[in-house]
């Protein structure tokens, strides 16, 4: 067995006794980096600092990451929620849906995750908790909902993706917004069927107390609460997609709409200023030093002919390329027990694109393929992170039986979405291929 083979057991060996991920993935680099290539390793790690540093495409990083911080802070969330809740209230378990909704907007606002969950879950549990809502379901519908900053754009994982995996961001984008929404639609019918089956799960007793509102009053009442994250979305999104900015550019844009936000809803401060700032070097610096790490592991695993060692490893197997293909997703979904996403995007991806290419599949299908995936694993028990985005803003009545149940049947919508775009997959490339034509 060649060297490089070994690299992802002494990684698995470091991230069991308990070294954090980057300083794992630094500590295998350099070892097998000077097994293989002795003092010349040193050139190789040195360029990868240059790479990673002057990639302008991660510039977009800290600015998404400074934009969804502020939009925790600019109050918009609120009033959203109670625009959405008029509209849902009539339904079986209308607050659950207008969290999902709320997790929808909020995510193509801010692309960062767990500023979604922990905006839905403030916001729509107390609320949830006083009329009686189901544990299992309140936990689950806040994880999902704000699992969506995954695969709803402009997501910060992909902006950290796609230069990896060498295509745009901007297909990537477009690739993502109809399974996003199909995942989210798909969300909101379990909850009001089950809730339309079973009443107790989500009791009505808001729907038939509350005040009727009239029309006009729910339209005005959306409208100001919608305009805002649509302005900073179609600030962001839209003019990546239309191809009239780079997704720096836009990510920029993106940072002075959310503070003038803040600034009009009258909650900027020099302290929320320098909360948001501190949050967003302390988030930045952990994903680019852990993006870092992870190239230099990819790095010399791909010159030590890592990826000719997979791919006769295939062959040995006699795999057909469909199986090849979910078997990389398999792993995917295996290494977001024991990763974070961004480490799963920095270990896979390098590895798996070479492949994927080779086997004439789609790299843009692919990709919305593998985020969909690592989606699924960060809410799927034992160690997904959405549940422990969630026990740290749960009152204690909320237990982790209750959230392990809860997100159960999510996990199952997620993958019902990925098998769809597996067997339909212009659900992801028709957008993409009409924006390229559009452009």
């Amino acid at each position: 067995m060649d060297i490089a083979l070994l690299m992802f057991p002494a990684l698995l060996v470091l991230l069991l006794v308990g070294i954090p991920v980057a300083y794992s993935l630094f500590a295998v680099s350099l070892v097998f980096g000077f097994i293989r290539f002795g003092d010349k390793a040193v050139f190789q790690f040195v360029s990868k600092v240059q790479d990673v540093g002057g990639n302008y495409i991660l510039a977009a990083v800290p600015l998404f990451v400074f934009m969804g911080c502020m939009l925790e802070r600019a109050g918009i969330a609120e009033r959203l929620f109670e625009a959405l809740y008029l509209w849902t209230r009539r339904l079986p378990g209308g607050l659950a849906v207008g969290a999902v909704l709320l997790g929808v907007i909020f995510a193509a606002a801010s692309g960062v995750v767990g500023a979604t969950e922990t905006v839905i879950g403030l916001l729509a549990i107390p609320i949830m908790m006083k009329y009686g809502y189901n544990k299992s379901l309140i936990a689950g519908t806040i994880c999902a909902g704000g699992s969506l900053g995954t695969v709803i754009p402009p997501s910060v994982l992909v902006v950290i993706l796609a230069p990896i995996a060498d295509v745009s961001v901007g297909d990537l984008f477009a690739g993502l917004l109809f399974p996003g929404l199909l995942m989210a639609m798909l969300f909101v019918l379990y909850i009001v069927i089950r809730c339309a089956l079973n009443p107790a799960l989500a009791p009505h007793e808001m729907a038939d107390k509350g005040p009727e509102v009239p029309l006009l009053t729910m339209i005005r009442m959306t409208v100001l609460a919608v305009l805002p994250p649509l302005f900073l979305i179609f600030t962001v999104l839209g003019t990546i997609l239309m191809g009239l900015a780079t997704t720096t550019e836009a990510a920029a844009c993106g940072a002075v709409g959310a503070t003038l936000l803040t600034l009009m809803n009258r909650r900027l401060s020099i302290q929320v200023l320098g909360d948001a700032a501190q949050k967003t070097v302390r988030i930045t610096v952990m994903m680019l030093t852990i993006l870092l790490a992870g190239s230099m592991f990819a790095g010399v695993f791909i010159a030590s002919g890592g990826v000719g060692d997979v791919r006769a490893l295939l062959d040995a197997a006699n795999l057909t390329p469909w199986h090849t293909l979910l078997l990389i997703l398999f792993i995917a979904f295996i290494s977001g027990f024991a990763l974070d996403l961004v480490s799963v995007v920095l270990v896979m991806i390098p590895i798996s694109m070479p492949i994927i290419t080779s086997l004439d599949f789609d790299p843009v299908w692919f990709c919305i393929l593998f985020l969909v995936m690592i989606q699924t694993s960060y809410l799927t028990p034992p160690m997904a992170p959405a549940i422990f985005y969630l026990r740290a803003i749960s009152p204690p009545e909320i237990t982790l039986a209750d959230m392990y149940r809860g997100v159960i049947p999510f996990i199952g919508l997620q993958l019902l979405t990925l098998v769809l775009i597996l067997i339909f997959p212009q659900i992801a490339l028709y957008l993409p291929s009409q924006i390229t034509g559009f452009r």
